[in-house]
C-alpha cells in the first residue's frame, strides 16, 4: 500500500515554487503531474487498497481520471490574493463583500475545476462556498456536474466537494419544510431552477456503480461518508458525526469574523425527502451486492474502509424498513459479517466477533454492532462473547471500549452481575488508569437502579481511601505545584495585558479521564457523590484555588457548584467559603484571581449560578448573600478587571455595572438568570430541595391544621403554603391598620 504522504496541503511546497518563480527558474511540473494528473503515471497508484478491484468503464480498461489543466500564473495571483482578502474579510459591509464575490465567479467561470484541483487554489475554492448565497451554491453543483466521480478522489477537489455538500445540506431541508423562499425577479420566473434536492440526487447517479470502489479510496471515502450522513439527515456539527466525517488531521477553512455558530439544521436531526431514504436504500443494497463475505470481513479492518463500513450499518441497522435478522434471505451487510447462529459453538460468526473484539480498527464496527443490533442479535452476542468475560474485556486497553457500549444495553440482572465481575477488577483499572469503564458503570448503574455501595468502595480503597488526596490522585496529580500558571501581568496604561508564557502544563489523557469520573460521581446522588465532596472539603483553601485554574480540574469545581440534588446547599456553602473566603489570611484575593484567570473564570460563572439559583420549594435563593459578597469585591477591584480581557468578561456576566448603579434591578435579573439555569439542568440532575425545611419538624399553621396532608400532591401543599403565609402576612399588616387584607386572606384559603 503507497504510504500517505504526511504534509499539509502545499503552503511550504507554494512557497518554494514562488520563490523559484520570483527567481525566474523553470517550475518543476512533475510534483505537481503527479499530484493532480496520476492518470499519466501508470506507476501512480489511485486506489484505496492494493487488492482493489477498479470499476472498468465502457471503455474497457481501467478508470483513468481527467486532467482539467492548470491555471496561468497571472490567474493564480489573482485568485491568491481573492484568497487573502476572503480570509481577512475586512470588508466596509457585507453588501461590498457580495460584489466581490460576484467578481471571483466572473473571473472564476470555465476554471472552476481548475481551482479546485490546484494546490495553491482550492483553499479559495473552500472559502467561496462558505460565503456563497444558494444560487452560486447550485451553479457550482452546475459546474461540476459530470466530474464527481473524480473530484472526490482527488487530493484537494475532495475537500471542495466536502464543503459544498455540507453547506447545501440545510438548503435541502429549508426547501423541504417551505422555508426557503426565492426572490421573484423575471429572470427566476422564465428560467427553471434545479432544487437542491435533485442536485443532490444528480451526484448520486454519477457515482452508482462505483460505490464498493469509493469505500476503500484515501480521498473518495471521506467524502462518501458526507454524503451518506447527508441522505440519512443526521446531525452535521455534533462531535460523534464529525469524527466519523474527517480526521483530526484535516484542514479547518475558515474565514474571519464569519459567523460559524452551528445551527440548529446543523444540530439536530433534519427532514430530509424520501428520495433520500430510498437513496440510502439502494446504495446498501448495491454495495452489498457488489461484495462478497470476504471482502467485507476484509473491509471491517481495514484503515479506510472500516469507517464507512461502520456507516453503512448503522444505517442499516437503524433503518426500520430493514430485514436485520441474520437469518433473512435479503443479502445485508449484518447477515455477511455474521452469517450463522453465533450461539452455537465455534460457529463462523463467533469466531469473527472474537477475531475483531481485540483489533484496534475492527473493535470500532463491533462497538456498531453492539450499540444498534436488534435485541434479539444483541442479548445473543452478550451472552455468548461477554457475559462470562466480561471482566476480562473490561481490562483490555481496546476491548475496554466494545465493554463500555455492551453495558450501556444490557438489562438491571445483567448489569449487577457484571458489577460483581468487574468490582474486584477496579484496583488494577485505576493503576492502569482505565477510569473510563469505572465512569460508565458507576453511571450505568444510576441509571438501573443497581446499587453503588460496594462499587463506591472499591473505587475509594483504590485510591487509598484518603479524602485529602482522593481527588488529585483521581486527577492524577502528583505535584499541586506543577499546576500554578505564570502570574497574570497587568499594565498600568490601560491596555490588555502582554501575553506571559504559563508554566501550566498541558493536561494528559490520564488526567481527563479521571476528571470525567470524578465529575460523573458528582452528579449521582448517594454514595458517589459524597465520596468525591468529602474529599472536595478536605482540601486546602491554597488547593482548592490551583485546581480552580487548572483547565482539566476546573470542571470538577464547575460540577460540584450546581444545584442539584446531589450537590446540598451545606455542601456549597462549605466549598465556597473554603475556596474564597479562608479562614487564614490569604496573599492573594481568590475572587480577583478567578476574575484574571481564562480558566478561573468559568468558576466564578458556575459560582454566579450556585449562589442565585433558588430551590425546588422555595423562589427564594439560600446562598444569594454569597453572590453580593462576590459582586462587591469584584466591584472594589473593577479598575484591575477592565484592564484584563478575561475580567471584560467577567464584569459582563456579573452585570457589575447594573449591581453598581440599580441594586434592585441586578438582584431581580440575577435570581432570574438563576432559575433559568436551574430549568435548564437535564433531567438526571434534579435540583436540590432546601434540607432545613425537609429536616424540620411538620409546622402548625394559624388554622390549627397540619400542612403536610398525605391525600394532597405536592403542588397543592405549596400553593396552600404560599396562601398561609400571605395571610400572615396580611394579620401582621391589619394591627397596623389594615385589618381587611387578613379578613381577604382568610377567606382565600378557606375556598382553597
Amino acid at each position: 500500500m503507497p504510504k500517505e504522504n504526511k504534509h499539509s496541503r502545499g503552503r511550504r511546497e507554494e512557497k518554494k515554487l514562488k520563490r523559484k518563480r520570483d527567481n525566474g527558474e523553470e517550475e518543476p511540473v512533475s510534483k505537481r503531474q503527479k499530484s493532480e494528473d496520476p492518470a499519466d503515471d501508470p506507476e501512480v497508484q489511485i486506489l484505496g487498497t492494493d487488492d482493489a478491484i477498479q470499476p472498468d468503464g465502457e471503455e474497457g480498461g481501467t478508470a483513468e481520471r481527467p486532467f482539467y489543466g492548470m491555471l496561468e500564473d497571472e490567474e493564480q495571483e489573482y485568485f491568491r490574493r481573492a484568497d487573502e482578502m476572503l480570509d481577512l474579510n475586512d470588508f466596509p459591509s457585507p453588501e461590498d463583500r457580495s460584489l466581490f464575490l460576484a467578481n471571483v465567479y466572473r473571473e472564476a467561470e470555465g476554471k472552476e475545476l481548475k481551482i479546485a484541483c490546484s494546490q495553491s487554489c482550492s483553499r479559495l475554492m473552500e472559502r467561496l462556498i462558505l460565503l456563497s448565497t444558494v444560487e452560486q451554491k447550485k451553479k457550482l453543483f452546475e459546474k461540476f456536474a459530470g466530474n464527481f466521480p473524480h473530484l472526490i478522489q482527488h487530493r484537494f477537489s475532495s475537500h471542495c466537494c466536502e464543503t459544498l455538500f455540507i453547506q447545501s445540506a440545510p438548503v435541502v431541508t429549508e426547501e423541504l419544510t417551505a422555508d426557503y423562499k426565492k426572490e421573484d425577479t423575471e429572470e427566476e420566473e422564465t428560467k427553471e431552477v434545479a432544487t437542491m434536492e435533485s442536485l443532490f440526487l444528480q451526484t448520486l447517479d454519477e457515482l452508482e456503480g462505483q460505490m464498493t470502489f469509493l469505500l476503500t479510496d484515501r480521498f473518495a471515502s471521506h467524502t462518501l461518508r458526507v454524503l451518506l450522513v447527508i441522505l440519512s439527515g443526521r446531525p452535521l456539527e455534533k462531535s460523534s458525526t464529525r469524527t466519523l466525517l474527517q480526521s483530526k488531521k484535516k484542514e479547518k477553512i475558515t474565514v474571519t469574523g464569519y459567523d460559524s455558530t452551528p445551527t440548529e439544521l446543523s444540530l439536530n436531526k433534519r427532514a430530509v425527502p424520501s428520495s433520500f431514504q430510498f437513496a440510502v436504500d439502494k446504495i446498501i443494497s448495491d454495495t452489498i451486492a457488489t461484495m462478497d463475505q470476504s471482502f467485507i470481513r476484509i473491509l471491517a479492518t481495514h484503515p479506510t474502509g472500516n469507517p464507512t463500513l461502520q456507516l453503512l450499518l448503522e444505517l442499516e441497522l437503524i433503518n426500520p424498513n430493514s430485514k436485520k435478522d441474520v437469518n433473512a434471505d435479503q443479502k445485508t451487510i449484518i447477515s455477511a459479517l455474521l452469517p450463522d447462529d453465533i450461539t452455537t459453538e465455534n460457529s463462523e460468526s463467533a469466531t469473527f466477533v472474537n477475531g475483531i473484539l481485540y483489533d484496534a480498527i475492527g473493535s470500532r464496527l463491533l462497538e456498531t454492532i453492539c450499540a444498534f443490533a436488534p435485541g434479539k442479535l444483541f442479548k445473543q452476542i452478550y451472552r455468548t462473547v461477554f457475559k462470562d468475560r466480561i471482566a476480562a474485556i473490561a481490562r483490555n486497553e481496546i476491548s475496554s471500549y466494545v465493554a463500555m457500549r455492551v453495558l450501556n444495553r444490557i438489562s438491571k440482572e445483567d448489569l449487577e452481575e457484571a458489577v460483581t465481575a468487574i468490582n474486584p477488577q477496579i484496583l488494577g483499572l485505576v493503576q492502569r488508569n482505565r477510569t473510563m469503564i469505572i465512569k460508565t458503570l458507576i453511571e450505568r448503574c444510576q441509571a438501573r437502579g443497581v446499587e453503588t455501595v460496594s462499587l463506591t468502595a472499591s473505587i475509594a480503597a483504590a485510591y487509598d481511601s484518603d479524602p485529602s488526596t482522593l481527588v488529585l490522585k483521581m486527577a492524577c496529580i502528583d505535584d499541586i505545584s506543577s499546576l500554578n500558571p505564570a502570574p497574570v501581568s497587568i499594565t498600568t496604561d490601560g491596555s490588555d495585558p502582554s501575553p506571559t508564557p504559563t508554566t501550566q502544563p498541558k493536561s494528559t489523557p490520564s488526567q481527563l479521564h479521571g476528571s470525567l469520573l470524578a465529575q460523573s460521581m458528582l452528579s449521582i446522588p448517594g454514595p458517589p457523590a459524597t465520596l468525591i465532596q468529602k474529599s472536595l472539603l478536605a482540601l486546602p483553601h491554597e488547593t482548592l484555588l490551583t485546581l480552580a485554574t487548572y483547565t482539566t480540574t476546573s470542571h470538577i469545581l464547575q460540577t460540584a457548584l450546581l444545584p442539584t440534588l446531589s450537590n446540598t446547599i451545606p455542601f456549597r456553602r462549605k466549598i465556597i467559603n473554603t475556596l474564597l473566603f479562608p479562614s487564614s489570611p490569604s496573599t492573594t484575593n481568590p475572587i480577583l484571581h478567578l476574575a484574571l484567570s481564562p480558566t478561573g473564570s468559568h468558576v466564578l460563572d458556575a459560582l454566579l449560578t450556585s449562589t442565585c439559583a433558588p430551590t425546588a420549594t422555595h423562589t427564594s435563593a439560600p446562598l444569594f448573600i454569597l453572590a453580593e459578597r462576590i459582586a462587591s469585591s469584584l466591584l472594589t477591584h473593577e479598575h484591575e478587571l477592565r484592564d484584563s480581557f478575561t475580567g471584560r468578561i467577567v464584569v459582563r456576566n456579573w452585570s457589575l455595572d447594573l449591581f453598581k448603579r440599580r441594586r434592585g434591578d441586578w438582584v431581580k435579573k440575577v435570581k432570574a438568570a438563576g432559575a433559568e439555569a436551574v430549568a435548564s439542568l437535564p433531567s438526571s440532575a434534579p435540583t436540590e430541595e432546601l434540607p432545613e425545611k425537609k429536616d424540620k419538624k411538620k409546622k402548625k399553621n394559624t388554622w390549627g391544621t397540619d400542612v403536610v396532608d398525605p391525600t394532597k400532591s405536592a403542588i397543592q401543599l405549596a400553593r396552600e403554603k404560599f396562601a398561609v403565609e400571605k395571610a400572615m402576612k396580611g394579620a401582621n399588616q391589619g394591627g397596623r391598620g389594615n385589618r381587611g387584607s387578613g379578613a381577604n386572606a382568610g377567606v382565600v384559603v378557606a375556598s382553597k
